[in-house]
């Protein structure tokens, strides 16, 4: 028998959750439910679940600070936008955090399971309602060379990586297990299109990110 995938719901809409709950728990099992910031942070990082459906406009800080803060220590949490927001600035916030899929509340009722699963399958669902916007947003997410897509975390491990350090060496910098830097590591390799730590670096000093005097030479303070 297939194991249930776990789902954690975070919207400040009692009537959106339960509306949500209704349409996905026969089929995922439910492991929580958080109506802001700083309760949708620690009840995610104390039951990881395998994907968050989050709204965007979300009080305590956003939808954006929840995604931040939790894939700072579980990078392999799926995050699904669901949102009334098709605004630019929300969209491409989202996306630049991360985010596995963006769908907006019009996209309801027997759609939403199979959206989900599409997520927790490693696609990226978007809503009819924002694919076409997509369209005309600029290099800024779609023509980047990729490392302004990265999540802060994701670009700190960049920044240390390509300059040079072990994992080992990296995972004590940053303070986090070296089985979590992997998963870092794993998902920056897939969102830019590359398989080695030395495409990781040429990349990354081509595009400006690090430049050739940016050694592990210039930490000599630490």
């Amino acid at each position: 028998m297939t194991e249930r995938k776990r789902v954690f719901l975070v919207d400040d809409h009692d009537t959106t959750r339960l509306g949500a709950r209704h349409y996905l728990e026969e089929r995922f099992d439910i492991v929580g439910e958080a109506d802001h910031v700083d309760a949708a942070i620690e009840l995610i990082t104390e039951r990881q679940p395998d994907l968050v459906l989050l709204d965007v406009r979300l009080p305590g800080g956003g939808g954006r600070a929840v995604v931040d803060a939790v894939r700072r220590t579980h990078p392999d949490i799926k995050f699904l936008a669901f949102t009334m927001s098709t605004s630019r600035d929300d969209v491409v916030s989202l996306l630049e955090a991360g985010v596995d899929g963006y769908i907006t509340k019009g996209t309801y009722g027997s759609e939403l399971p199979d959206l989900v699963e599409q997520a927790l399958a490693g696609g990226n669902p978007i809503s009819r309602d924002v694919a076409a916007y997509l369209l005309d947003i600029d290099e800024g997410i779609v023509e980047a060379s990729g490392i302004e897509r990265l999540t802060p975390r994701e670009r700190e491990v960049v920044n240390l990586i390509a300059r040079g350090y072990t994992y080992r060496e990296t995972s004590s910098r940053l303070g986090i297990a070296v089985k979590t830097l992997e998963s870092h590591i794993h998902r920056i390799f897939e969102k830019l299109g590359i398989a080695s730590r030395h495409e990781l670096a040429a990349l990354a000093y081509d595009a400006g990110f690090i430049r050739p005097d940016d050694d592990r030479n210039g930490d000599a303070a630490d």
